[in-house]
């Protein structure tokens, strides 16, 4: 069994649903899918000014986050933050933990967001990301896999730990139910052998 955790649960805040959004912060896990094990974190909010030379700003995101929690908005007035290139910097640094450029293997949530903003950001600061675009993954894609074709849907069923639109908590629950719809599928999969 693989024990390893190679695998890295992205999760970002932005102003914007578009490929060119500005990111405010990020939050990141390693984790393992197979044995659910969750370990190091990593988590950093931009400056808000500097991710605004980087990426758009919609005004419906913008409504979005007026409707979040007091504690969820608060990240417009942390104190801690740094330019997106350093905290870019500092994301490939944490990911270089794992040994090897394609044994990296990133999730977000939805192939059109977490990682494709991320890769944009790379790309518009001029930046090489630590991973290969071929180890990509999807978590909405093993969520619709749970609910479609085992019944169960451990994204809504499982409590979340932490404030929700807070990025490193957001990965931390997501790294947590890809890993409870592997292991069903794993179940399902000694079951019929």
């Amino acid at each position: 069994m693989n024990t390893e955790l190679n695998d890295v649960m992205l999760d970002i805040e932005t102003t914007s649903k578009a490929p060119d959004a500005a990111i405010i912060s990020i939050g990141a896990v390693f984790f393992n899918p197979i044995t659910g094990n969750i370990g190091a974190e990593f988590y950093q909010v931009i400056d808000l000014e500097d991710a605004m030379q980087y990426g758009q700003v919609d005004a419906s995101t913008l409504q979005w986050w007026m409707r979040q929690s007091d504690e969820a908005r608060a990240i417009f007035n942390d104190k801690d933050t740094m330019p997106l290139k350093d905290a870019l910097l500092e994301l490939n640094d944490w990911l270089y933990q794992i040994e090897g450029y394609k044994n990296r293997i990133v999730w977000g949530n939805g192939a059109t967001f977490d990682n494709v903003i991320l890769s944009n950001a790379y790309t518009v600061t001029k930046m090489t990301k630590a991973w290969h675009f071929s180890n990509d993954r999807d978590v909405r894609t093993v969520v619709d896999i749970g609910r479609r074709l085992l019944g169960i849907d451990p994204k809504k069923s499982n409590k979340f730990t932490g404030e929700p639109h807070n990025a490193l908590d957001d990965a931390k629950h997501q790294a947590k139910y890809v890993s409870n719809i592997f292991k069903q599928l794993k179940l399902v999969t000694y079951a019929q052998v």
